[in-house]
């Protein structure tokens, strides 16, 4: 064979041509020349005439080729080619490119899965993500629906003063969240290293050092069990803001979505799990221990919190201390009934080893989390800005470790050192990205949203 081009420049979108086309009447053609350049997914010979469906990323368009004109058709489903023409609308009323030119820019050497049906075998689909791309224009939907989401969040928070920053994926310790790491071994200096488990304790830094608003769009890496919304390895935005507190850290998270669900859907409503879920600000807001009294279920009795659990059919051998009770609790009664978007606020401390304690309580922090589809979203703070307190924090959640709460947090000289030169008063926030694509595309697992997913 001879060698491929090796370019195709100046090319078209598949959609917008159609577009043209479609604007034109039956049996006419337009005069500009266009290009397009894309897989060949239907052939149908009608003597003279071949019919081509070409798809690129934008979609998918009638390719009206004209032997008499282009010569012989030699391409194969699956083929990549490039084809030059005009829109036009055949006089059955078919928006199409008439082709005046054709040319091979790939040979397809494996046979497609069946076209009309597309990829459905699950595991296919999450393996070779490439054919379930190929094959399924929901998945090209999805993943470009995900792309623009990232897309509008940056520009919200570009637009309101947010700078963008990078931190350490490879730290010597791991925190900001409650999690298990993964640990690595860097060879030249012998030494373990940890994949982060959140951005956290190295974005407060810079606040210490006077950015005043960033934020970071990135992996954190936990080593947890997989289900519909928790993968290994998953996307979160973390923002902090100085001298704000988490009830403008509230404001800002409802005014985020809100503009980003209608920039990337065209308007607040959408469809998951059998539910219309509205995400127009402002949000439903409720106190985190009244939500569990809901239920029947707020004590600070550790023993009384786990008879009730127990009497209902719950299995709490796992849960060591009072926090992981009652976050058990949480996650089995409120959270899945947390349909519409609910903000909970005001958590108890052993949850919440970075946030300000509430006025009013010295017992529960200045926390909210918020929760649509019954998922939590994300979780925000008023951030604890003083070394002495966050020291004492970290000694509490050492003796959380201790009792038992493999999860609790491991403590960060460095970071209590740099609070010592002071950190204003400061909002944060983490965002799950991945389970708002969820809700977004109605998706109602992580996997469908993630390209290449964590598999077993």
């Amino acid at each position: 064979m001879s060698q491929l081009p090796k370019r195709f420049p100046d090319r078209d979108t598949a959609a917008a041509v159609l577009a043209e086309a479609e604007r034109l009447e039956p049996g006419s053609e337009g005069s500009d020349e266009r290009r397009l350049a894309g897989r060949v997914m239907a052939r149908r010979d009608m003597g003279k005439l071949v019919f081509l469906d070409l798809v690129d990323r934008s979609g998918r368009i009638q390719l009206f080729v004209q032997t008499q004109k282009v010569g012989a058709v030699d391409v194969d489903l699956g083929d990549i080619v490039g084809a030059v023409g005009v829109p036009l609308k055949t006089r059955r009323g078919e928006p199409s490119l008439g082709v005046t030119s054709l040319e091979l820019l790939a040979k397809i050497r494996l046979p497609l899965p069946d076209t009309y049906h597309g990829v459905t075998d699950t595991e296919t689909r999450y393996r070779k993500r490439y054919l379930d791309l190929l094959m399924n224009e929901e998945a090209r939907a999805d993943a470009l629906m995900r792309s623009r989401l990232v897309t509008a969040i940056r520009r919200y928070l570009d637009g309101n003063g947010f700078v963008e920053v990078e931190t350490p994926i490879l730290q010597p310790r791991y925190g900001g969240a409650f999690a298990e790491p993964f640990v690595t071994h860097h060879n030249e200096l012998d030494r373990d290293l940890y994949l982060r488990i959140a951005t956290e304790l190295y974005l407060k830094r810079l606040i210490v050092g006077g950015l005043e608003r960033v934020y970071e769009i990135g992996k954190d890496f936990r080593n947890e069990g997989v289900s519909y919304k928790h993968q290994p390895e998953f996307t979160m935005i973390e923002w902090y803001e100085a001298y704000a507190d988490y009830r403008d850290t509230m404001a800002r998270v409802e005014e985020l979505v809100e503009t980003v669900v209608r920039e990337v859907v065209g308007g607040t409503t959408v469809q998951f799990r059998g539910h219309e879920i509205d995400l127009k600000a402002p949000w439903k807001r409720v106190k985190f221990a009244d939500a569990l009294a809901e239920h029947e279920l707020w004590t600070r009795d550790k023993a009384e919190l786990r008879a009730r659990l127990n009497e209902r059919g719950v299995d709490t051998k796992h849960d060591k201390t009072w926090a992981q009770l009652v976050d058990h609790a949480h996650s089995h009664y409120v959270e899945p009934a947390l349909v519409q978007p609910t903000i909970l606020y005001d958590y108890p401390i052993e949850l919440s080893p970075f946030a300000r304690l509430t006025d009013d309580d010295p017992t529960m922090v200045e926390r909210f989390e918020f929760f649509a589809g019954g998922m939590e979203l994300g979780n925000a703070f008023s951030e604890l800005n003083d070394a002495e307190e966050q020291d004492a924090r970290f000694h509490m959640q050492a003796e959380e470790g201790a009792g038992g709460n493999v999860e609790a947090e491991q403590g960060d000289p460095d970071f209590v050192e740099a609070l010592g030169y002071g950190m204003p008063p400061t909002g944060g926030l983490g965002f799950g990205i991945d389970r708002l694509a969820m809700l977004l595309t109605g998706r109602e697992t992580i996997r469908d949203v993630v390209l290449f997913p964590t598999l077993r």
